[in-house]
């Protein structure tokens, strides 16, 4: 009594006790318990595969229902979903979701019907229209009772797997994706074939490196896949076609897209501005075809790279590859994954072959025992037939079979006796013994054949993954192809789709001040560059209207990384009243922040300013004020002998003394040298930055010269943003006057024959032929005296012969469009190019040092700069191409391998 009225509280309320306090939780317990429960629920049984199979648990229970309602025909979606309902505690919708998705992963389904297509985005009938059954494979790979490990469904009314037994690196071929609690995982899909020869990799002893193969194809840059696991990302891009100078062809999508929602992003960077295409259809039909037809005047390759910048053509994916194992959520590599999968299949394999074995054995023991019990007459003996139960039975056999005992493997229970007496006695009187004995024979056999492979169990591995290759990798071949992509720029490619106005005396820029002066053309994204009387300059971004500054003298789009534009400037510094004269290039500096032409001094004012896009150089005349001191109040300066410096120099004295007026004399000429050009066959692309091959020095009109193997060639100009054919056979300056050797064979006539010829000078971007079309280019040189190795087959008896030949002595330099003449009046076996080819890359005299700018009586003499001189060309220090010997094996024309820079190459003279 006196507990309870210790437990009354002052409002004469019941208290809970002690005991009860105890087993209180409080309100933030439990909801942090639901939550650990619930989110381990989703990560275990909804949203992230298991290492062992690769399946979720939906997928794994529709598997096991199409197995269970497996007879070979297909049945309908619907009533594998009514199944899987007794495994899968949710509703229809989501397995029906999660057949329709495995069955368009085109690997473990048949499907019949419309599934749908992730490419165009289009979805299934419904469940009740379409039809599905196991594939061969996923009957093959995928199941066998003997090693699956079984559970009870949510109902306790039937059995699960708990995994499938999966004797292949099914998670990495499908890929998986899903988000839970917390966490989530998005693992690639891998190509079929590649992940077999990984796995083979693995049971050999070395680390396997795999990479995504998608589906839609496209192309894919994983430099950077970081082997699937977080912070990995890879670009991925659809592939472009140039079907001419007004129709681009998108014939692959990326990963993750659809030709719908990619449509759909091209019309809105349209819409935008951001690139300017007069139409757009869609063929798509079995394979993609997106037909982009471009406006008048548009560049396709700065298209193709705009699609790719601004629209749904190029997309990132960060992989992250988690999965179940030990029950628990696990990130792994991709490599990882494979090799616990190839680990996996060993081990299911071995245990296959154990149950084999025991199988083998059991039939041989009962059948050892079956015969041992007729051939003895034991069915017949007094103490059998005379036994009066199963135990005495028993009693009687073990002795009957106590002299055979050692032709056992193991020791003969009492089932094994029930087994035998339950035989029917038609059965014992028909025993064949001889028939019994070749069956053990063979059982025998096949029991040394189970061993040997136990003993040799990584060699069966291999020989797995090798049958299960040749037997269901046709078609599975790489989709995706692999590259590494240049970055693209999008202030380089974009459209100019604004309009840049300035107010010089307020100081103000932007694109909607229509009232004001229009400087010109820009992009919605671009930087502005702005110069001031005062002597500053800074760097701003485009906007509808910002204040830079009061007094602008030159305002411009600005170029990062823009080594061309030059700046031609002369300033009166503020401090000293001393005149300068600079060259200089901007090419980066930090936004909105204000930078000086000169030291900065208050009072510093610009006396005369321009900027050259290509590095011109302008003669100017002075005016000085005049002085006591001065004789000569008027000269000139030329810009062209003033070095090019950085933009932080203070530059070269003009004069101490005042300065009246500076006037334009006369223009000039670009005082840069050639634009150093490479070709990167990686990425296929020209650079300026010394990556690939070296073409040359170009300037004005200098042209690139592309051959492709179908023997057209086109002239192209040397804009860094240039697309090439992937074609192409050989890539170089072009040289009107050079000379080049072909060989190529009459498809109708199989005749081989020589020419030498130099291309024509045609407009850039127009494709012509150097040989017939009715032609097979063999190869093509530039060597001006080629020689080759010939081997002939001669007269009735074909006697083989081999020769050098010089071309040069066959045909003389002939037009373009002429067929040459005739290599050999005899069957031609094989060609090799004996000769080396020529560097066509253009080198140039070097220029003499700087002068230093001197006006008269006033000039302060400064030493010669060091830096590039604006007139200043480098000797290219590219030493000349050689190529090895190209042969060309004439046995099999489709064998032929055209090499960029080198022509043909004969496989087996690699």
């Amino acid at each position: 009594m006196s507990d309870d009225i210790n437990n009354i509280d002052d409002n004469n309320e019941q208290l809970p006790s002690q005991d009860q306090q105890s087993n209180t939780i409080p309100l933030s317990g439990l909801y942090e318990n639901w939550f650990l429960d619930y989110a381990s629920y989703v990560i275990l049984d909804r949203a992230v595969p298991h290492i062992n199979d690769g399946f979720k648990p939906v997928q794994r229970r529709i598997l096991h229902s199409l197995k269970e309602m497996d007879d070979g025909r297909f049945n309908k979606a619907a009533n594998v979903i009514g199944n899987t309902m007794k495994y899968h505690p949710h509703g229809d919708a989501s397995i029906g979701d999660a057949m329709v998705q495995l069955g368009q992963k085109d690997l473990l389904i048949d499907c019949q019907g419309n599934w749908g297509d992730p490419i165009t985005g289009d979805s299934a009938a419904a469940a009740r229209y379409i039809e599905g059954r196991l594939s061969k494979f996923a009957n093959e790979v995928v199941f066998n009772p003997d090693t699956t490990e079984w559970q009870l469904s949510y109902d306790g009314r039937n059995k699960e797997p708990i995994t499938l037994p999966v004797k292949f690196p099914l998670l990495l071929a499908q890929g998986a994706e899903g988000i839970a609690v917390g966490l989530a995982t998005k693992i690639m899909p891998h190509n079929f074939i590649e992940l077999i020869d990984g796995s083979i990799q693995v049971l050999q002893g070395e680390r396997p490196s795999i990479y995504p193969d998608f589906p839609t194809g496209g192309m894919a840059d994983v430099s950077a896949y970081n082997e699937g696991m977080r912070g990995g990302k890879i670009r991925v891009r659809a592939k472009i076609e140039e079907r001419d100078k007004k129709t681009l062809a998108i014939t692959e999508i990326p990963f993750g897209t659809t030709t719908g929602s990619l449509i759909d992003s091209i019309v809105t960077a349209n819409e935008k501005g951001k690139i300017k295409i007069k139409k757009i259809e869609d063929n798509t039909a079995e394979f993609v075809e997106i037909l982009v037809h471009l406006a008048p005047g548009i560049s396709p390759d700065v298209t193709i790279d705009a699609l790719y910048a601004f629209t749904g053509c190029e997309t990132s994916i960060s992989p992250n590859t988690c999965v179940i194992k030990n029950n628990k959520p696990l990130f792994m590599s991709v490599n990882d994954v494979l090799i616990e999968n190839t680990k996996q299949t060993k081990s299911l394999l071995k245990l296959e072959l154990e149950i084999r074995l025991n199988e083998l054995q059991e039939k041989i023991f009962f059948s050892t025992l079956l015969k041992i019990f007729i051939q003895e007459g034991m069915y017949k003996h007094k103490d059998y037939e005379n036994s009066g139960d199963f135990d005495t039975v028993v009693v009687v056999l073990d002795k009957l079979f106590e002299p055979f005992f050692d032709q056992f493997y193991r020791a003969i229970t009492p089932e094994d006796y029930k087994r035998l007496i339950d035989k029917p006695m038609s059965s014992i009187t028909r025993f064949d013994v001889k028939k019994a004995d070749e069956q053990m024979r063979a059982l025998e056999e096949e029991i040394k054949e189970v061993k040997k492979n136990l003993r040799n169990l990584t060699e069966y591995a291999i020989k797995w993954f090798e049958h299960i290759r040749s037997k269901y990798s046709k078609g599975r071949e790489r989709k995706t192809e692999l590259r590494i992509f240049d970055k693209v720029e999008a202030t380089q490619v974009a459209l100019a789709n604004a309009k840049l106005y300035v107010n010089r005396e307020e100081g103000f820029i932007g694109t909607n001040m229509k009232k004001d002066e229009l400087v010109g053309d820009c992009s919605d994204i671009d930087d502005i560059i702005v110069f001031r009387s005062d002597g500053k300059y800074n760097v701003v971004k485009i906007q509808d209207k910002v204040f830079v500054g009061k007094d602008i003298i030159h305002v411009a789009v600005f170029k990062k990384g823009d080594e061309r534009t030059i700046y031609n400037a002369i300033y009166k510094d503020g401090a000293t009243g001393t005149s300068y004269i600079k060259r200089f290039a901007v090419t980066g500096v930090t936004r909105d922040k204000d930078y000086d032409i000169g030291k900065g001094s208050k009072g510093t004012k610009i006396l005369y300013f321009t900027a050259n896009s290509n590095g011109e150089a302008e003669i100017v005349n002075v005016q000085l004020k005049p002085h006591t001191k001065l004789r000569k109040l008027t000269f000139d300066l030329d810009f062209a002998e003033v070095a090019i410096k950085g933009r932080a120099s203070q530059g070269n004295i003009v004069s101490k003394y005042p300065v009246k007026k500076i006037a334009f004399k006369s223009a000039g000429i670009s005082t840069l040298a050639g634009r150093k050009i490479w070709y990167d066959d990686i990425l296929k692309r020209l650079n300026a930055d010394d990556r690939g091959k070296f073409l040359g020095e170009f300037d004005g009109d200098d042209k690139i010269l592309m051959t492709l193997a179908d023997g057209s060639y086109e002239l192209c100009n040397f804009d860094l943003n240039n697309h090439f054919d992937e074609k192409m056979v050989r890539l170089e300056k072009f040289i009107p006057e050079q000379v080049y050797t072909a060989i190529h064979q009459d498809t109708k006539t199989g005749t081989y024959y020589v020419k030498r010829f130099n291309f024509d000078d045609t407009q850039v971007g127009k494709r012509g032929r150097f040989i017939a079309e009715e032609s097979k280019l063999i190869f093509l040189t530039n060597n001006d005296e080629p020689v080759v190795q010939l081997d002939l087959l001669k007269g009735k008896s074909q006697t083989p012969e081999s020769l050098e030949q010089q071309l040069t002595e066959i045909v003389d330099v002939k037009g373009m469009k002429a067929q040459g003449n005739r290599l050999s009046f005899h069957t031609v076996k094989k060609i090799k190019l004996l000769s080396e080819e020529k560097d066509l890359s253009q080198t140039v005299e070097e220029s003499k040092p700087v002068t230093e700018v001197e006006s008269p009586e006033t000039a302060v003499e400064e030493k010669a700069s060091t830096e590039s001189a604006a007139k200043t060309t480098l000797k290219a220090e590219k030493p000349a191409a050689s190529s090895e010997d190209i042969s060309f094996e004439i046995t099999n024309p489709d064998d032929i391998q055209l090499d960029l820079f080198g022509g043909a190459k004969d496989p087996e003279d690699e």
